[in-house]
């Protein structure tokens, strides 16, 4: 490249776990270019994540179901001298081309490539997330019990934060990790917790976020979501925040009944919070007990420790945080099927079944004692 860009299109993830796993290429991107005008192209769903960034001067949204020419139309506007694109679809690639930004880069896929002036093959560390099929999966779990060998490892530097920060330097900017990072105002914080009576609490504050949009097989069982929280009850005497959408209303409030005692205080705010009072009341808990979901990577992005059983996913591709960071604790199965990145168990969800509740409250007693 010649001159540095002025204004930068960046075409954003539409997942929310995704976007955070963004956040140390686009703050790199910002370091290398610190005089342009960077503006993310995101589902508006996610909008308001970016609000404090300091890698985002302003956001474009668009909704479920928008045409490719609305976007269009809005890009065209901003009159960007290139575009970063981070989704490997095809669509992604279509909008910034149909939008005449003269540079446009992103990863090779196929016949997008002609819509982008530069496209990047794969990275050679990248490991792609193979879906199991049932047949293989009920082949490994049979080879357990006679050979007893354990799952393969997946090395840290196949995790998706190396992806993006990949793109990136083909712009000149540093491929040294960062750990993702989001932010709150203390006055944010302090307006969640008075909408939500958390004003008086001076003991520890425990999220527990026991749903997972994705698909059952990421779910730990709820039966040991409310053990595991008795046991932490019992330790520490702190209040719970339920997290969730509203689609987990029925989990959470088995959980909210199962736990709810004159000593420790629970508060049930699955599917009542907007996304900024969710990331202000991850922010003051003092540890997210949590599925691997988009909440976990906003938790440890601000700064709050996380406890994650692991079963069909794999904490070296998606984990939270900085891959290898100590404040988290991510818990594997030990099942050799695992992970799958299958939606639901097509056998007896042994990879779940088998994290055992002492081993998690142990955790998160690690992380408050």
């Amino acid at each position: 490249m010649n001159a540095a860009p002025q204004k930068i299109l960046v075409r954003g993830v539409n997942w929310l776990g995704d976007a955070v796993m963004t956040t140390p290429a686009l703050l790199r991107l910002r370091e290398n270019f610190p005089e342009a005008h960077i503006t993310l192209l995101t589902h508006a769903k996610l909008a308001d994540l970016w609000q404090h960034h300091p890698a985002i001067n302003e956001t474009i949204g668009f909704k479920a179901g928008e045409s490719i020419l609305a976007i269009t139309k809005k890009l065209r506007a901003g009159k960007f001298d290139l575009a970063l694109v981070l989704p490997n679809s095809p669509r992604s690639a279509l909008e910034v081309f149909l939008a005449d930004i003269p540079q446009r880069i992103g990863y090779a896929r196929g016949w997008r490539n002609l819509l982008l002036t530069r496209a990047f093959a794969p990275r050679s560390a990248a490991v792609k997330m193979r879906k199991r099929t049932a047949a293989e999966i009920r082949r490994l779990s049979s080879q357990i019990l006679e050979t007893g060998n354990p799952n393969q490892e997946i090395p840290r530097s196949a995790h998706q934060i190396f992806e993006y920060l990949h793109l990136t330097a083909a712009l000149g900017a540093s491929e040294e990790p960062l750990a993702p990072q989001l932010f709150v105002t203390p006055e944010e914080v302090e307006a969640a917790k008075s909408k939500f009576d958390l004003e008086k609490i001076t003991g520890p504050i425990f999220g527990l976020n026991p749903g997972a949009e994705y698909g059952p097989a990421k779910r730990w069982p709820a039966e040991k979501f409310i053990v595991a929280a008795r046991q932490i009850q019992e330790h520490t005497n702190g209040a719970f925040i339920l997290f969730g959408g509203k689609n987990d209303a029925a989990l959470t409030q088995q959980i909210e009944a199962a736990i709810q005692n004159p000593k420790s205080k629970v508060f049930n705010l699955a599917g009542k919070t907007s996304l900024r009072e969710l990331m202000a009341l991850l922010k003051i808990c003092r540890v997210l007990l949590t599925n691997d979901t988009g909440p976990m990577h906003v938790a440890a992005a601000l700064g709050t420790p996380v406890v994650v059983p692991f079963g069909s996913t794999s904490p070296e591709l998606t984990g939270p945080g900085l891959p290898g960071d100590k404040r988290n604790q991510l818990i594997k199965s030990h099942a050799p099927c695992s992970p799958c990145f299958l939606r639901e168990c097509p056998i007896d969800f042994r990879c779940m079944n088998d994290i055992k509740v002492d081993e998690v409250v142990m955790a998160v007693l690690k992380i408050v004692i």
